[in-house]
Formats: C-alpha cells, structure tokens, sequence
C-alpha cells in the first residue's frame, strides 16, 4: 500500500478524487475555498466583537478548518515520509529564466535564495514576501473567495463571477510573470 501511495499518481486519479469531493460538498450543501479559514479563525479569536464582518457562526466553517489542518498534516506526511529526496526536475529553460532573474536553482521544490530563514535576512526577499501575501490576501478577499475557491468549487457550480475571477487570476499572473517581475529581480 505504501508503495502505491508513494508512486506519482496519473492526473484523471487526482481529478477524479477532486470531483468526488466537489460531489461531497455541494451534496452537503457547502462550497469550497481556503481563504474563508482567515475569517473564520479570526472569529474565533473574537474579531466579530469589533468588526462586524467576523461576526458570523463561526461553528458551521469548522469542517473547513479541518480541512485545512488535514492539508498541511498530509503535505507534511507526503513530504517528508512519503517522498525520496531527489532534486526537481525542472527543464533547461526554466532554469535559465530562473538565473537571468538572479534566482539560483537548488533543486527544491522552493528557491532557498527565496524561501529559507538565510534568506529572510535579505531586505529585498523579506519586502517581497510581505508584499506579496498582502496583495494576495487582499485580492482573495475582494475577490469574494481564493483560486481555490473560485476555480474548483465556483466554476464547479457554474458562477459567472468565479469565471470572472479565474480569468483575472490567470491575467494578473500572466503581468506579474512577464513584466512585473523583471522589474523586481
């Protein structure tokens, strides 16, 4: 069984798992989406005194936390039980575009020039990361939900707003990719 669950698995399997769930959920009446943890945890921690936006139920979005815990708990498990360490193979291309942006390749799944505490050192990486998850966690909420969210479960149910927001998704990372980031790095 271990090797089984070791073994990269084909697409349609993953895709096929994912629709399972989709069933799942709307069958139960709930919809998909990563970045409603963030309200609910800060409803938990009593923000909904305050502001009237985390004032809601939060015990109805616990399966959602759990699902959350549940994603971080495997991908820790796959990671590092389940995988032989073996560098990313990544084409000579991408490798290339990496170094013309001064990001050094190390086989990682996540540049270490980037991603590792060494590197947090480094105002520049640290300015970018901040940024960066300030505009993302701005964009999901004025988003109305995450690409998570939108993509599986929003386009699952067919929402014209959801594929509105997965083409602006893919767009903004179309712009951030080709002429934002030559300009950062």
């Amino acid at each position: 069984m271990i090797d089984f669950i070791k073994q990269p698995w084909p697409w349609y399997l993953s895709g096929g798992m994912i629709v399972l769930i989709m069933l799942a959920l709307l069958f139960f009446g709930k919809s998909f989406g990563f970045s409603s943890n963030l309200r609910t945890m800060c409803s938990i921690a009593g923000a909904g005194k305050k502001v009237k936006f985390f004032d809601f139920k939060w015990k109805d979005q616990v399966w959602n936390l759990m699902f959350l815990i549940g994603s971080v708990i495997g991908g820790f498990v796959a990671t590092n039980y389940l995988t032989e360490p073996a560098p990313l193979n990544l084409s000579a291309a991408t490798i290339s575009d990496l170094d013309q942006l001064g990001v050094k390749f190390d086989g990682g799944l996540n540049p270490s020039a980037l991603f590792s505490f060494e590197a947090l050192k480094d105002v520049k990486v640290l300015a970018i990361l901040l940024v960066g998850g300030l505009l993302v966690g701005f964009g999901s909420r004025y988003a109305g939900g995450c690409t998570s969210g939108h993509a599986i479960s929003g386009l699952s149910n067919l929402q014209i707003p959801s594929l509105i927001a997965v083409i602006g998704f893919f767009i903004g990372g179309l712009i951030m990719t080709y002429l934002i980031m030559p300009l950062i790095f």
